[in-house]
């Protein structure tokens, strides 16, 4: 049986293999048509805000909408073709995701680096969504 590993081993071997875009370099990617999805709990996003153009997913259904043949994948973003950028709060469940989005064929999956608060930090558009 093999030795199990370490959250941090798992997190540096799914950063190896993906793209970590910054801030300032995910808005350029978006303006350039990358998607970019916002895995981040409801109550996150109601109380920091929102992305303006970002799809949400919570990260339990993320695989599920991005694989075209799955029960109920998302059109916005089922496309291999298309380049998918993940973001969390903090930039650490999104480099799992883009690892898992790129186990699904979307060769171009990555995260956001420092995740939305960096983005925010970065003073980047954010939408107000504490009235949602």
């Amino acid at each position: 049986m093999a030795e199990p590993t370490t959250i941090e081993r798992m997190l540096a071997a799914a950063r190896a293999r993906i793209s970590r875009l910054t801030p300032s370099e995910a808005a350029a990617a978006q303006q350039a048509g990358a998607i970019l999805v916002d895995t981040r709990d409801s109550e996150d996003r109601r109380s920091e805000g929102a992305i303006p153009g970002a799809i949400w997913f919570t990260r339990n259904t993320l695989e599920w909408r991005a694989d075209a043949t799955s029960e109920l994948p998302d059109p916005r973003i089922a496309d291999p073709s298309r380049q998918l950028i993940v973001f969390c709060n903090d930039g650490y469940a999104s480099s799992l995701a883009a690892a898992s989005l790129q186990d699904l064929g979307f060769s171009s999956a990555g995260d956001l680096v420092g995740g939305y608060r960096a983005w925010k930090r970065d003073g980047l558009p954010t939408t107000d969504l504490a009235d949602s």
